[in-house]
């Protein structure tokens, strides 16, 4: 086991170019993390997944870690005070190397309880950043003016609850319309005026997806059109349990669409892999017999790699994103 670990990650030093070089933005990002309302409050997805993280941190030091929403299952939190922050995030994320700085959005789970906790709980744990239900992120490339912009999203405001998640329903429309509407003036604003090398949107729910939701229609219709005017970089997002890359182009514009959604849950299905456009879907993993798994991110002045990486240490997958031509 101990041999395997070290193919993989002499693989992975092979394939991502110089990560441990001072000249480099590393990052992980995982969604979906929530464990579970009820005793022992995770599930063993999210104790693996998270103990791979811990191992990933140690080799590489990232700077710090993207959580994409459902933060906590079945419905959030209820108050500042909510033991579920101790028993889910605090005690599985433990590892001295993950005690780095953590950027989250809400998720539809999340949603179903008090989000306004979870933003205030910024104010009681140094690594927990959730300033605001939306909000920009901006990193820059260590010893360079090479800067890397997130523009953080709530989905959920933008485009409204998904009702029962069993049955896998799209978002019923915003519950306050103006509320949608400030926020979608916020990410188009942010795209116009955003100069930087590298620039993602980033939200619980998918653009594109082959799995359980789909697609998102509200997210095809409004900010799909707006990544391809603003020469946008790509969509970072969990919501389905698995993990994806998908990529779409048009106008000489190449959009790269990363999921990363098995952080607790794992769901195999692929029942919308025609409702993407054709030859979108690149990648696609979701083993019911593994521990989950996560990206690591790792940006460059000439380019951002995202590598997918199995519980077990695996390295499932890598694609290659380019600064974009602004």
């Amino acid at each position: 086991m101990a041999e395997k670990r070290l193919v993989a990650v002499a693989f992975l030093l092979s394939v991502a170019g110089c990560a441990l070089s001072q000249n480099s933005l590393r990052f992980l990002v995982i969604g979906d993390m929530g464990g579970l309302p009820v005793w022992p409050y995770t599930t063993p997805v999210e104790v693996g997944t998270g103990d791979e993280m811990a191992k990933i941190a140690k080799q590489y030091s990232p700077q710090f870690i993207m959580e994409l929403g459902d933060n906590f299952y079945y419905d959030g939190v209820r108050n500042l005070q909510d033991k579920r922050f101790e028993m889910t995030f605090e005690r599985v994320y433990k590892d001295d190397s993950l005690q780095i700085p953590w950027y989250l959005v809400a998720g539809n789970h999340d949603h179903n309880g008090n989000v306004s906790a979870q933003i205030a709980y910024s104010q009681i744990s140094k690594r927990w950043n959730f300033p605001n239900y939306y909000y920009p992120l901006q990193q820059t490339i260590p010893g360079t003016d090479v800067t890397v912009d997130f523009v953080m999203m709530d989905t959920v405001l933008l485009c409204g609850n998904t009702g029962d998640d069993r049955l896998h329903t799209q978002p019923s429309g915003p519950d306050d319309v103006d509320v949608a509407e400030e926020q979608w003036a916020f990410v188009e604003n942010s795209l116009a005026k955003s100069k930087a090398n590298y620039v993602f949107t980033a939200g619980h729910f998918p653009v594109y997806s082959i799995a359980e939701h789909g697609p998102t229609k509200c997210l095809v219709d409004r900010l799909l059109p707006m990544l391809y005017k603003y020469r946008a970089s790509g969509h970072l997002s969990g919501h389905d349990h698995n993990l994806q890359h998908l990529q779409s182009s048009q106008d000489g514009v190449t959009l790269d669409y990363i999921l990363s959604g098995s952080a607790n849950f794992i769901d195999a299905s692929v029942v919308h892999k025609d409702s993407v456009p054709q030859g979108s879907s690149r990648f696609h993993w979701a083993d019911l017999t593994k521990l989950g798994g996560f990206v690591y991110a790792e940006a460059t002045a000439t380019n951002m790699t995202f590598t997918y990486i199995e519980a077990s240490g695996k390295i499932l997958y890598q694609t290659t994103v380019f600064p974009r031509k602004v």
